[in-house]
């Protein structure tokens, strides 16, 4: 297992979502951006809450309290929204994740990173590229990758193609 550790070795941007403290391995992070106001998408399931107009480029954006199977986040004053780029199959897809809080970014080092627990975590083992040690606190390492399942992906995708061509409709509802 040293080998898988330490393949996950490297810098994470942590944040806090429901109290919980979260990271993603930096290189997944495009940018950071002020939570604001979202157009919603009709039939996505209740974790996608809706798309945001990135420079020109129609960006949809999740709730990972929601895709945890928990609460929707809250909406505070230090609320923002996380732009990631993940891969699947080949190309890069660009979403944004609602997260309460965006705290710093951690260097990790192999020794400093367990494998992910086999029970009493709210999320599935699926979502979790490991468990980072900090002194006496833990943070979840999250797999963006596997966050969302091909099929929400596509959906996604779809969503995104449907706002570009179509951006008076979007703004009419």
């Amino acid at each position: 297992m040293a080998a898988g550790t330490h393949h996950a070795a490297g810098q994470y941007l942590t944040f806090t979502l429901a109290q919980e403290l979260f990271a993603v391995d930096i290189h997944a992070v495009r940018e950071i951006i002020e939570y604001g106001r979202l157009t919603s998408v009709p039939m996505m399931p209740p974790s996608i809450l809706g798309v945001i107009n990135l420079r020109g480029a129609v960006v949809p954006v999740i709730d990972l309290g929601l895709r945890f199977g928990g609460n929707a986040t809250l909406i505070g004053p230090r609320t923002c929204i996380v732009i990631l780029e993940i891969a699947n199959a080949g190309n890069l897809q660009v979403i944004g994740m609602v997260v309460d809080a965006v705290n710093e970014v951690l260097e990790l080092s192999g020794d400093q990173i367990e494998p992910p627990p086999s029970f009493g975590n709210r999320i599935r083992a699926d979502f979790i590229r490991g468990m980072g040690k900090l002194g006496d606190r833990l943070v979840v390492l999250l797999d963006v990758g596997r966050v969302l399942s091909d099929d929400e992906i596509a959906l996604l995708e779809q969503a995104s193609t449907h706002q570009e061509k179509e951006p008076a409709q979007a703004l009419a509802t």
